[in-house]
């Protein structure tokens, strides 16, 4: 039985596959009386969309939204929210050997081994085409949480290409997404000149919270960082989560840990404190290389575009909290 269903109180079913009819979501749990119209969407829609930059897929979508349900007269009504994207630019006839030939590093195995019967065009529902449905739940979520809270993803490291300098005001202006222009400028080079060779690249996203509400997190087993955690390693291209000063605690002292609250990634005990909440994700290079990336579409480089993904998962999982917490306190 697949798990296409996330979230406690605040719940999102996503469906849909890479080239079938449409994708989409049902958001329950929303509470009544949220602004809510469909051009909420369209920014964030517009930065995971395929065909943004020249270090993406080149498949085009205009992934426009379209509210079914859960919505009159421009408010939420608390009933199930569903929002579907049509596909309009399905290139099936380029996947029809992978009804045999399974990818090397991809998903093609292992479904079809589990289910016995697949959507194999474009790698069916394993492909990252279904986060789409994740970006449209999380305008929802953004829009529970506090106003002055924001989620920042930026781009902090390309293969082994880092960034010195944090200018989020520059995020949005390099197809990269980093907040180092001038290593934006290296990065966008070097992914274009692996793009010329069918090859790819991984890399690090930085996502820090600002203005998290306190008290977030339910130990012993609904953490805030096991929460969040789990949430980001739902998404397809991501090997490893880690929050506050991460794996470099292994070479760490005490005394050099405690005397940076920056280290604790804004978590004590699993409880947000209220202090900035920062998560590093690492990104997979796309296994799509070689023979495979000529034939079909594909990024060279996911990063940019898993970065608004990675924003909404996290902002389901403080949504969600947050919605607990004020049923504890109420």
């Amino acid at each position: 039985m697949a798990s296409n269903t996330f979230g406690n109180l605040l719940r999102i079913t996503t469906f849909g596959e890479s080239h079938g009819i449409a994708l989409g979501v049902i958001i329950d749990g929303c509470p009544a009386g949220i602004t809510l119209s469909e051009k909420d969407f369209l920014g964030d829609l517009a930065r995971r969309r395929p065909g943004q930059s020249a270090v993406t897929t080149a498949r085009q979508e205009a992934d426009a939204p379209t509210i079914l349900s859960g919505v009159f007269e421009g408010k939420t009504t608390g009933m199930p929210i569903a929002v579907t994207v049509q596909n309009t630019n399905q290139k099936p006839e380029a996947y029809e050997k992978l009804r045999t030939e399974f990818r090397i590093g991809h998903a093609d195995a292992t479904f079809a081994s589990k289910y016995g019967h697949r959507d194999h065009r474009g790698g069916g529902r394993q492909s990252g085409r279904e986060t789409v449905a994740r970006v449209i739940a999380g305008v929802v979520a953004k829009k529970i949480l506090p106003k002055n809270l924001r989620i920042i993803g930026h781009t902090v490291q390309i293969g082994s290409l880092e960034a010195g300098v944090y200018k989020p005001e520059t995020i949005e202006k390099n197809p990269m997404r980093c907040a180092d222009p001038a290593v934006a400028k290296t990065m966008e080079a070097y992914v274009l000149k692996l793009k010329s060779e069918a090859n790819s690249v991984g890399g690090l996203i930085e996502i820090r919270v600002k203005n998290p509400p306190k008290d977030l997190g339910d130990p012993v087993f609904g953490k805030l960082k096991s929460r969040l955690a789990d949430a980001l390693m739902t998404i397809g291209a991501v090997t490893g989560v880690s929050y506050g000063a991460g794996f470099r605690t292994a070479g760490m002292e005490g005394k050099d840990y405690v005397k940076n609250t920056d280290n604790f990634g804004g978590m004590l005990g699993g409880i947000s404190t209220g202090d900035d909440l920062i998560l590093n994700i690492s990104i997979k290079p796309a296994s799509s290389i070689g023979q495979v990336a000529k034939e079909g579409r594909h990024d060279p480089c996911i990063v940019p575009r898993v970065i608004p993904v990675a924003e909404a998962m996290v902002a389901l999982v403080l949504a969600d909290c947050y919605m607990l917490q004020r049923a504890y306190r109420s």
